[in-house]
């Protein structure tokens, strides 16, 4: 069994490695939380381990996201009141607009995304228990060969 991994992003570039563990995690939109009273917004998915393709499994892990001082949360493309819903997370990126202040966007396939005002970049990502076997190998259409 792989050790779990914990990852703290404070600047772009640790953001981008978090976004990249996560890149194909499932998402329910019930396991997704703006708690405003602590300034914090939390997630649960079910991350796809990239890693352990190399050596020929295809695994997920219930994986924790968190960013603290989070001010405002905005989402778009999907209802809120659509517990059971699954997103699957694309990427996560930072865009700051008056240093340290800025935005974080979670975009998700089908057009859904999720927007972020923080004061300041600050994220923590948990794997939180077993793994368990992937049903399938998440695929891109850039992963096709050209026609």
């Amino acid at each position: 069994m792989s050790e779990p991994l914990r990852l703290i992003a404070l600047d772009e570039e640790d953001l981008a490695v978090i976004s990249a563990h996560l890149q194909d995690a499932v998402v329910k939109v019930k396991d997704m939380a703006f708690l405003p009273q602590t300034k914090r917004f939390a997630l649960l998915a079910a991350r796809f381990d990239w890693l352990s393709v190399d050596s020929g499994k295809k695994e997920r892990c219930a994986t924790g996201l968190h960013f603290e001082r989070v001010f405002k949360a905005a989402v778009k493309g999907f209802d809120q009141a659509d517990g059971d819903r699954c997103l699957n997370l694309l990427s996560i990126r930072f865009f700051p607009e008056d240093a340290p202040a800025g935005q974080v966007i979670l975009t998700f396939s089908g057009g859904a995304a999720i927007q972020l005002d923080v004061e300041c970049l600050e994220a923590q990502m948990h794997d939180l228990g077993p793994r368990w076997p992937a049903k399938a190998q998440p695929g891109h259409c850039l992963d096709e060969p050209a026609m």
